[in-house]
């Protein structure tokens, strides 16, 4: 399925427009009419094959009233318009496609937030304390140097700093939703289990070939410094 936007915009000379068997020729007053006649056809077929729903009549008004500079849209809300409702369908798409590994996901964490010493905070994010240290926490802009192991919720390992054999820093605030939370709950020193839902983590886009639409994570992490900035 396409998911790129087109804002009725087609380079003429690779689009073939043929006429069905039968159809009657039309000739048009000048060149720009044959371009315009030309421009509706190839754009209302693209949409149509990306089964997009257009309203002709509803089409041709935001056409006419753009050229008479009287659009009730400006363009920088229609551009807006226009990625917002893409996104929405594209979301709703994989929300079918992935409709098992949604409701996988929502039995997880149903059933982990009921397990001894696992905390759930108002987002969804879920958290156990292996070790409480006594340091200093960070804040949304501090930079932090950690140790971690990043599993799926049926323990495949897709990242370990401690296979690479050294610890990894960054801004807290640069990191995916799950970490920029459970890393200000923590201090230095404090090593704890997260439980990220797919929607403080790579939601419905994914991340590689591991990391599924629609995927909760599981991060090990030991929070071995602070720099405050």
């Amino acid at each position: 399925m396409k998911t790129k936007i087109v804002f009725a915009v087609m380079i003429l000379t690779t689009t073939i427009i043929s006429l069905p068997a039968g159809a009657q020729k039309v000739k048009f007053a000048s060149s720009e009419d044959s371009l315009s006649y030309a421009l509706g056809v190839a754009n209302y077929k693209y949409y149509q094959n990306d089964s997009i729903t257009i309203n002709t009549k509803m089409f041709a008004r935001g056409m006419t009233d753009a050229s008479k500079n009287t659009p009730v849209m400006n363009e920088t809300d229609a551009g807006a318009f226009v990625v917002t409702y893409m996104q929405r369908r594209e979301k709703a798409r994989l929300e079918r496609e992935y409709k098992s590994k949604i409701e996988e996901e929502k039995k997880f964490f149903s059933g982990n937030g009921k397990a001894e010493g696992v905390m759930t905070t108002p987002s969804g994010l879920q958290y156990r304390v292996i070790t409480a240290g006594t340091g200093v926490m960070p804040g949304p802009d501090d930079i932090v140097t950690v140790h971690y192991t990043g599993t799926t919720i049926d323990g495949a390992k897709f990242d370990s700093s401690f296979d690479r054999g050294e610890p990894a820093q960054f801004r807290v605030k640069n990191v995916i939703a799950g970490w920029v939370e459970g890393l200000q709950l923590m201090a230095v020193g404090s090593k704890f289990v997260l439980y990220i839902p797919s929607s403080l983590a790579y939601g419905e886009r994914g991340a590689g070939s591991v990391i599924k639409p629609f995927e909760p994570l599981i991060f090990e992490v030991e929070l071995l410094e602070v720099t405050k900035e």
